[in-house]
């Protein structure tokens, strides 16, 4: 008898995303075997809630605006044996899921995240994310490391652990990895690329923005903790 396949549930969290939620949720319902696809709102007042029940009929919203609040309500409502959180403004080649589904074939895989690269080539911005790709992938060896645009998690080791730490205003992607890797593999699938739109870097600037991400990993690192508070949205 052939082993059913484990079913995805995409869980996406938006706040003011009108202008890119019909494309991510168009391209999901391109997606074949279909995955099941949860839209976590933060209190948008804007048409995105609209837009998303035109694509499913499992649209949510909560009101606290924290991005690790919405993935774990999100997970809670979550159908799937495998779990994949993607930000509002990407884009990803339509067979990720057969990547997703070839990885966690290894049960002691427990997350996965993969290369994250500019929607827009620019040379520098592109070459900075290819070796910030090199790195992540380097760092799943021993102490993993993963952007939030593409996270991948076992829903079991999810519960297991609790989710995302609520209480982090960032870099709470980076914590579930490496809380992840206690309990099994946290991996980097090097033969997938998710693309985001690279829309807070051109408002605040490449390297105001990439200042921050250092400030607050070694903020992590030494205090447990980001320094930045909250991030407000760039639409």
């Amino acid at each position: 008898m052939r082993d059913k396949k484990p079913k995805i549930s995409v869980i996406v969290p938006t706040l003011q995303e009108e202008n890119y939620i019909e494309a991510v949720l168009s391209r999901l319902s391109q997606v074949k075997p279909s995955v099941e696809v949860i839209v976590v709102d933060g209190g948008s007042q804007d048409k995105t809630m609209e837009f998303a029940k035109r694509y499913t009929d499992k649209v949510y919203q909560n009101r606290k605006r924290r991005i690790s609040v919405g993935r774990n309500y999100g997970a809670q409502k979550a159908n799937g044996d495998i779990l994949v959180f993607l930000d509002a403004d990407v884009t990803f080649p339509l067979k990720f899921t057969e990547k997703v589904l070839e990885t966690f074939k290894d049960p002691t895989v427990v997350g996965a995240t993969c290369n994250i690269l500019p929607l827009k080539h620019q040379l520098g911005a592109t070459t900075f994310f290819s070796f910030y790709n090199m790195v992540i992938h380097v760092c799943t060896k021993f102490n993993p490391h993963s952007r939030g645009e593409f996270f991948v998690v076992r829903k079991s080791a999810f519960q297991a652990l609790k989710g995302f730490d609520e209480s982090m205003s960032c870099l709470e992607d980076h914590d579930l990895a490496n809380r992840l890797s206690k309990l099994g593999r946290f991996v980097f699938i090097s033969d997938l690329t998710v693309y985001e739109s690279m829309r807070r870097f051109r408002k605040l600037g490449f390297w105001h923005v990439i200042g921050t991400w250092l400030m607050d990993y070694i903020s992590f690192m030494l205090r447990g903790k980001p320094v930045s508070p909250l991030w407000k949205p760039i639409r």
